[in-house]
């Protein structure tokens, strides 16, 4: 019995997608830091820093995926949640800079002398200290996402009311932060980090320790939404996403299931932006654009809603299809191909790429197994004493 939980947590699909995970994060950094350059084998620091955006965009995958194909909470926003926790990692960075920046301001970073401030906001303080921003990392948008659930899904706001309000949540933090006097950088953000826990970011086992952390964090990631999908809350939160007005009527409280999944969901988008920050090296508005929130929704769509892994995958795939065909001559038609690919899914592969996958091996599974059963099919209940036995279908 006590070997069940952890069964139903680590099923066949999920060992493989871990170990090619851990394989991944060992391989990646051996093939960089052992390889000589010279050989074929070798990955540039380059590929390592694209790598590891790949992962952070897949734990954001996965944190839709838990709400939207677990739950049926569309949220056209949650890029807000992915740029406050990367901002949360940009005022750390930008702490340790100290008088190495340019107008070797000690406390101030270089945008607040450039813009004439006299001393730190008091929403910097604490930033100098690594603990405190990994706290604030969680705890800005588990706040943010708390309080905008309270208020949406106590007054029962679902569907594409609810999409529009995250979409528009995201457009007013954008229209925010690209103010200079809110003292976040304006338009240019936070950037010029030097150091992260006092290793240089720019250094290749810097690089490589940060995608090693952010396998571990997909890993996390993974784990716990496997967890919640697999217990009696995941039962409830299906239901919710398939009846909702009916789960209501049996008792549940379906506001406060909502807004538990909803919260957890925005922390682990707050996490893969902490991790996004260094290793792209800056940190501005334009994340908070509701055009890349929908871009995530798309991922998850193409990779599979409600499997976890084809969120992790569809990841992957748009976003290195994005690096590819936004190079050369087809760099201006991205936009119109990713629109295709999104219609094609939806026609073609309704469930994803892992959805179709796996539904349909099971559907077809199950129709195999019925037509068995048709063949040998037994009376439900036993021929009266004395009852002339009945013919079978052979005779």
């Amino acid at each position: 019995m006590g070997a069940f939980p952890l069964t139903r947590l680590i099923d066949r699909a999920a060992t493989i997608f871990l170990v090619l995970l851990g394989a991944f994060a060992i391989a990646i950094p051996v093939l960089n830091l052992l390889v000589p350059a010279s050989s074929g084998l070798h990955v540039s620091t380059y590929l390592v820093a694209l790598f590891g955006k790949y992962i952070c965009y897949a734990i954001l995958a996965l944190s839709i995926d838990l709400i939207w194909g677990y739950a049926g909470i569309l949220s056209l926003g949650h890029g807000a949640f992915f740029a406050l926790g990367g901002y949360a990692m940009g005022m750390y960075l930008m702490r340790q800079i100290g008088s190495r920046g340019v107008y070797a301001n000690p406390i101030l970073p270089d945008f607040m002398v450039f813009l004439n401030w006299h001393e730190l906001p008091f929403y910097w303080y604490g930033f100098d200290w690594f603990l405190y921003a990994a706290l604030m990392i969680l705890l800005v948008p588990g706040l943010l996402a708390f309080v905008f659930g309270w208020f949406a899904f106590r007054s029962r706001v679902s569907g594409v009311y609810l999409s529009i309000i995250t979409q528009a949540m995201t457009y007013a933090l954008m229209l925010g932060f690209f103010r200079n006097n809110f003292g976040f950088g304006g338009n240019n953000g936070l950037t010029d980090f030097k150091d992260i826990l006092g290793f240089p970011v720019q250094a290749e086992a810097t690089r490589n320790a940060l995608l090693v952390t952010s396998c571990l964090a997909l890993a996390l990631g993974f784990l716990i939404c496997r967890a919640v999908v697999t217990s009696k809350l995941g039962k409830v939160l299906i239901a919710i996403r398939d009846a909702e007005a009916r789960t209501r009527f049996l008792g549940y409280r379906v506001e406060a299931y909502k807004l538990f999944v909803f919260t957890l969901s925005a922390c682990m988008a707050g996490v893969a932006g902490a991790l996004y920050v260094p290793q792209v090296g800056i940190i501005n508005p334009s994340e908070f654009a509701p055009g890349n929130s929908i871009e995530a929704v798309i991922w998850v769509a193409v990779g599979g809603r409600g499997t976890l892994t084809g969120a992790v995958l569809g990841a992957l795939v748009v976003n290195y299809a994005k690096t590819f065909f936004t190079s050369g001559l087809l760099a201006p038609y991205w936009l119109f191909m990713l629109g295709g690919l999104f219609v094609a899914v939806t026609l073609f592969l309704p469930r994803g790429i892992i959805g179709t996958l796996k539904y349909g091996f099971e559907n077809r599974a199950a129709k195999s197994a019925a037509a068995e059963d048709a063949l040998d099919i037994e009376p439900a209940t036993a021929p009266a004493e004395g009852a002339a036995p009945q013919p079978s279908a052979a005779e």
